[in-house]
């Protein structure tokens, strides 16, 4: 399959490509996580359908761990690819394979561990709990697959490929969404069986991954490839940590609001889980051209093309408006219908309703967000966007604490808008800073 090499040729011709594949492929995972919300909320309940959501909450603290860990290894990687040194590239890889191992580890038994205490900080309601329990055993004893799904896939993007990434999220999602039918309606084996079916899929998708970087001869790995190497170690942590404390660190507000909302009881939580679901689904074209932006701007910083990243820059601007207002429109006057599709409770619909209603208008701060922050990413500072993510976290809490009280739920409505006003301006100014920085070395 076909590298894109974003340090030649046209712009917008290399971005869109590149994004549209990855649009693919994250409307597809997004498209088997929503189906399985569906097909649990048929088959078992609104009851089971909160359970899930508040398990997702805890589990997006390490599931985001783990992408910003693998992230920043590809910035590394992307960097390298920029500069055409395919020996530091294999060697960054290597490393990033044995790093990855590590804290697939500790993640899976601190996941383990910890997920009967979170749930009592984040008062589930006790009809919520053996459900949560249930299935975030299953989702965190696969974490080691999910790390190198991510990984891989990273890896992959980095190198200019979108396509092999596309192809696994494809049959994984077929694979996912026929688990989950066979182990609900045949086997009977309640909330557990969605959580085995998206550990399966998973690693269907690292095999197809996995597959393909075999076959490149940029990544034939030796055995000397693997050998300690402290410097090239600590480049990569210096990357991936900060980028897993951003993800980590932003998911503890998410958690905090969680908590929250679950002391007002099981509508709350029930809308709450179902408005995360359509903002992870609405936010995947911002998502997508993040990624884009952060290999762009990563393999152009690598080869010194400076005013190149400023060029791109522009236009994924450009992009990320037009997303927002084709999207932002959808969800404004479709809101109630989207929300009736998961949820029958009409309390609980109308929570949701006026949730996506304000999503549609600020649409386009998130999106802006995903694009400058990506951008510094790519160019290797990532101490930036942690930064950014505490700040998210910070507003996130005060507005929640103090508004839910007052406002009800559309507090929950104001921390989110709040939340992405702030990390936004940190690293807009900061990414303008940096290509003026550099630009005049």
């Amino acid at each position: 399959m076909q590298q894109t090499d974003f340090t030649k040729g046209p712009i917008t011709k290399a971005l869109l490509s590149f994004f549209f594949s990855m649009l693919f492929a994250n409307i597809l995972q997004q498209f088997y996580s929503f189906a399985d919300m569906v097909i649990i909320g048929k088959g078992l309940g609104d009851t089971v359908v909160a359970a899930v959501g508040n398990f997702t909450t805890f589990s997006f603290f390490i599931t985001g761990f783990i992408m910003g860990v693998t992230n920043g290894f590809s910035v590394v990687i992307s960097q390298t690819y920029g500069e055409k040194d395919f020996a530091v590239l294999r060697r960054a890889a290597a490393l990033s394979v044995k790093l990855s191992i590590l804290f697939a580890l500790f993640l899976t038994g601190g996941g383990l561990w910890c997920l009967p205490p979170v749930l009592g900080l984040m008062q589930t309601d006790q009809t919520l709990v053996k459900d949560c329990l249930s299935y975030g055993y299953v989702i965190f004893g696969g974490l080691v697959i999910m790390v190198f799904y991510n990984l891989l896939s990273a890896v992959l993007r980095a190198v200019g490929d979108s396509r092999t990434p596309l192809l696994a999220i494809a049959a994984a999602s077929f694979v996912n969404i026929g688990l989950d039918v066979l182990f609900l309606f045949v086997l009977d084996t309640g909330v557990a069986g969605p959580a085995w079916a998206t550990v399966l899929a998973q690693l269907v998708s690292v095999a197809i991954c996995g597959g393909r970087l075999y076959g490149m001869e940029e990544f034939r790995l030796g055995k000397c490839d693997f050998v300690s190497d402290w410097k090239l170690e600590r480049e990569l942590l210096r990357n991936g940590v900060p980028m897993a404390l951003m993800n980590a660190v932003t998911s503890v507000g998410c958690i905090f609001v969680q908590g929250c909302i679950n002391g007002y009881g099981v509508a709350y939580t029930s809308a709450y889980s179902v408005c995360n679901k359509y903002l992870n689904l609405f936010m995947l074209p911002g998502i997508t051209l993040g990624f884009a932006v952060s290999v762009f701007s990563g393999q152009n910083f690598g080869a010194g093309e400076f005013e190149r990243i400023r060029r791109g820059m522009k236009n994924a601007c450009l992009l990320a408006l037009f997303w927002s207002l084709f999207l932002g429109m959808i969800l404004f006057f479709f809101a109630k219908p989207l929300a009736g599709l998961m949820l029958a409770g009409r309390e609980a619909v109308g929570y949701t309703s006026l949730f996506l209603r304000f999503l549609a208008v600020f649409l386009v701060l998130l999106n802006l967000l995903f694009v400058f922050r990506s951008c510094v990413q790519g160019m290797g500072k990532p101490a930036v966007p942690m930064c950014s993510g505490i700040v998210e976290m910070a507003v996130r809490i005060a507005v929640i604490f103090f508004g839910l009280p007052v406002f009800g739920f559309t507090a929950a409505v104001y921390a989110e808008g709040a939340a992405w006003v702030g990390a936004l301006l940190l690293n807009l100014l900061s990414c303008l800073h940096f290509l003026r920085h550099v630009e005049n070395e």
